[in-house]
């Protein structure tokens, strides 16, 4: 079964009454209602505060691949984090696990618009694809230092951008700062226990849940680093939408490389 699909790219065929944005014609990138989606489809309704304009220099395939996972990663980043894309700020040691995925690809690169320092995780065969994102230092997550998330240069984590599953708080927090934060991209049961149990015990260090709250204005910032350059999508695969099953399938198998696009 399918899940409900909500990043999308396209062209423009009708707008509602009020909408002054946007007319017939325009190429546009959007992310839709999380929960009930529709980007499966030759046509969606999309809201005009999430709905963004896409440039020339931004393909179809790039502009529909970015909205959740590159938002999501923007968000931890900038607002839980603290990390200003612009290099001011303080210097801060970054970890993002599961770094060659779809939300971990964008991490790294736009961390490394920041004054940080990122060590990342991710499968052997994709060391060199991490470290080309920008990545200072790539962990094979299979070997022991990898499962210890050990920094090779000895380094206490600032905050970990954690993209994936089945790492217990035991193992993050001997690697994170005095004021260390675990971002909790993919949160449980588990996450909110923990995460209230450090509030309540006053813990400097925390994890803390992150459930997206999509912007317009974040997607804009978003899509005009890839016209710039400063932000790239790799993509995995494209998929006929007749294939759109087979997509998924390899989405849930967890191993893709970047973004896995259904095209029309």
């Amino acid at each position: 079964m399918l899940e409900s699909v909500a990043d999308i790219a396209g062209e423009v065929v009708e707008v509602g009454p009020g909408v002054k944005n946007f007319k017939a014609g325009d190429k546009v990138v959007s992310i839709l209602k999380a929960f009930s989606g529709g980007g499966l489809a030759e046509f969606a309704v999309a809201k005009g505060n999430l709905t963004v304009t896409r440039p020339p220099e931004v393909s179809a395939a790039e502009g529909a691949a970015l909205p959740i996972a590159a938002l999501t990663a923007h968000e931890a980043l900038t607002e839980t984090a603290g990390i200003k894309l612009d290099r001011t700020g303080p210097r801060k040691n970054i970890l993002i696990t599961a770094a060659s995925g779809g939300v971990g690809h964008y991490a790294v690169q736009l961390a490394k618009l920041g004054n940080t320092h990122v060590t990342a995780t991710c499968g052997a065969r994709n060391i060199d694809f991490v470290r080309s994102l920008g990545a200072d230092e790539v962990l094979d997550y299979k070997t022991p230092e990898g499962e210890a998330l050990t920094s090779p240069s000895g380094l206490k984590y600032d905050a970990v951008i954690h993209c994936t599953t089945g790492i217990p708080w035991s193992t993050f927090e001997p690697n994170l700062s005095a004021n260390g934060k675990v971002i909790d991209l993919t949160p449980g049961t588990g996450t909110v226990m923990t995460y209230a149990a450090k509030k309540i015990t006053f813990s400097k260090k925390q994890l803390v849940p992150l459930l997206l709250t999509a912007k317009g204005q974040n997607l804009d910032f978003i899509v005009k680093l890839v016209k710039e350059g400063k932000l790239k999508t790799v993509i995995d695969s494209k998929f006929p939408l007749s294939k759109a099953e087979d997509a998924w399938a390899k989405s849930i198998d967890g191993h893709a490389t970047g973004k896995i696009i259904v095209e029309m």
